[in-house]
């Protein structure tokens, strides 16, 4: 899933599934692609450098799996995220 911004620089998009402390869950991509130390899923979650995280092509589901919300892009303060995941069928 590698492409480029509207910049011209190279995106390296990886799937995540999050849950939110409030027990929303969130299935989105994430740009992965950064300096050196902060290019891993554990690295973008866990460093202070950033208050929150970026998703784009999201689905947030409130409870009802039936009906999840479509966004193109959400930022997620990283203060509430309870856990996340990479989507484990990426190439």
């Amino acid at each position: 899933m590698n492409n480029k911004d509207i910049t011209g620089k190279e995106v390296k998009a990886r799937i995540i599934r999050l849950r939110l402390v409030d027990g929303t869950h969130v299935n989105g991509q994430i740009n992965i692609n950064r300096e050196q130390g902060y290019d891993r899923l554990s690295d973008l979650i866990a460093n202070d450098r950033d208050l929150f995280l970026i998703l784009y092509n999201v689905m947030v589901h409130h409870g009802n799996i039936d009906n999840p919300t479509k966004h193109k892009t959400l930022f997620i303060n990283k203060d509430h995220i309870l856990w996340a995941e990479p989507d484990e069928d990426q190439k």
